[in-house]
């Protein structure tokens, strides 16, 4: 039984080019454990198949750190909470631009500018406008940004002013959202999506696993992400945050890891797949096992508020896998 619907699911994806239903992502969710190898490598080649081989790089910077007003359980820059990070200012261009220069050194394509706001106001807004300009022009990177909500005047100006992604993520399913956050909801997350959709910008749109959902709820998620069809989801895995609500969690297993890669990679066979943060203490020694499981983009360095490892570490993990470094974007 197992085996045929591993089969089945393969040539539904490979053979007849179509996505899977809602009822088979729920039953490749329920595969025994020792099927999740089987499950990694089927996604790998629907990865390969749909995507091409080359693994898109990006770095990112946190621009303006700390002093959140939202209570993101899961965040360590919220200011309702007593965590480690501190706000701090926006940092000055010289500092934004040696961020960018040094990842465009790594051969990545994509450099993304992320404040820790609800949303920007029109000081921030000027701000963004300002710097990206400069990034893409002193450095040739692709320049993404993640500022919070915003609104169809907001995302009209980023567009206009070549940003050519923009990061807002749903994080969870609408279901569980009232979990972990409080000050905002779950439409206003995804009305920000589509007004990134609306004014031609890219859509990146990322989800936190590990925060205490359900089966069932990662799928309702997967739904939402499917009629959104961003261009490009980061997969985080919770790395408990001491000081927020969800410090007491524990992390996920190395092995559901790979198995919900391969699941969102074969309800996703067209979109850019990111390792993201947590990525190091969940699957630890099995980070290659990511990228043969439908991966085929890493952030590389640091994360936002913890470190990554040495970024030549994922390029010579590339090298050793002979995955290409490329851009996977439409539009360049």
């Amino acid at each position: 039984m197992t085996r045929a619907l591993l089969t089945a699911l393969g040539d539904a994806l490979l053979d007849e080019r179509r996505q899977l239903t809602a009822d088979e992502l729920a039953a490749a969710s329920a595969l025994p454990d020792a099927e999740v190898p089987a499950l990694a490598s089927l996604a790998h080649e629907v990865r390969l198949a749909w995507c091409g081989p080359e693994v898109e790089v990006e770095g990112i910077l946190s621009a303006k750190t700390g002093g959140c007003p939202e209570d993101c359980h899961f965040c360590s820059q919220s200011s309702q909470f007593d965590s480690p990070v501190k706000a701090t200012p926006f940092l000055d261009t010289d500092e934004v631009l040696a961020a960018a220069r040094e990842t465009a050194k790594l051969g990545a394509s994509e450099f993304c500018i992320v404040l820790a706001v609800k949303g920007p106001d029109e000081r921030t807004m000027e701000r963004i406008l300002e710097l990206v300009p400069i990034v893409r022009d002193e450095t040739g990177l692709n320049v993404a940004v993640s500022a919070g909500i915003l609104t169809d005047d907001q995302a009209g100006r980023l567009a206009g002013g070549g940003v050519h992604r923009y990061n807002h993520n749903l994080e969870t399913s609408r279901s569980f959202f009232p979990k972990v956050v409080t000050t905002h909801d779950y439409q206003e997350r995804l009305d920000t999506c589509e007004l990134v959709r609306k004014h031609g910008m890219e859509l990146c749109c990322g989800v936190l696993l590990g925060m205490g959902e359900s089966v069932e709820q990662r799928l309702e998620l997967l739904a939402d992400l499917r009629a959104l069809d961003p261009d490009e989801v980061p997969v985080n895995f919770l790395n408990p945050r001491p000081g927020t609500p969800l410090m007491i969690r524990k992390p996920l297993g190395p092995l559901e890891a790979i198995r919900w890669i391969a699941l969102f990679r074969l309800a996703l066979p067209r979109t850019i797949l990111r390792y993201a943060g947590g990525r190091e203490i969940t699957l630890r020694e099995l980070q290659a096992a990511g990228l043969t499981s439908g991966i085929n983009a890493l952030i590389v360095g640091n994360y936002l508020t913890t470190l990554g490892r040495d970024p030549q570490e994922d390029l010579q993990l590339l090298q050793d896998l002979k995955m290409p470094v490329g851009s996977l974007s439409k539009v360049i």
